[in-house]
């Protein structure tokens, strides 16, 4: 663990480390993070719904963009905060966490389907399609502001 000149934290550990069970509580209490990797050259965000099962994030996501086929077989870095806890007035600690790891296309059991919840019923005013995505953490980053 390490410390930066404004006082985040950097946790960069290695899968199947105890340590990495406090990121992975942290992504437990927030439903929706960011998705971040690239295509056709160019860095892209999306947003997913996502789950933890067996040590893995799980993501939900809109097929309609194809951003699923361009994760599938690539390292990407998928994040989540409780940044919007400020926004409401919640007010307390802040924290951020990312994970950093190859990505796969998968077909959840009906279990994990269950967890996610309801998915939207439209993405930019079209159907909404689900497509799923694991994500192998092998590195994580969490940061906390503390009030």
């Amino acid at each position: 663990m390490s410390f930066d000149s404004h006082g985040s934290r950097h946790a960069h550990r290695a899968v199947g480390t105890v340590e990495r069970a406090e990121p992975l509580d942290l992504l437990g209490r927030v439903p929706y993070g960011r998705l971040a990797t690239s295509m056709r050259a160019l860095p892209f965000l999306a947003v997913a719904r996502h789950i933890v099962c067996d040590g893995r994030i799980l993501l939900r996501m809109h097929s309609g963009f194809g951003h699923h086929e361009a994760c599938d077989g690539s390292v990407v870095a998928y994040g989540a905060d409780n940044y919007n806890d400020a926004a409401s007035g919640d007010g307390g600690n802040l924290w951020s966490v990312q994970f950093t790891g190859p990505a796969e296309i998968v077909h959840p059991r009906p279990e994990q389907e269950e967890l996610f919840g309801a998915a939207p019923v439209s993405v930019n005013g079209e159907p909404y399609a689900p497509a799923y995505l694991r994500v192998d953490p092998h590195f994580v980053t969490e940061h906390t502001l503390d009030f």
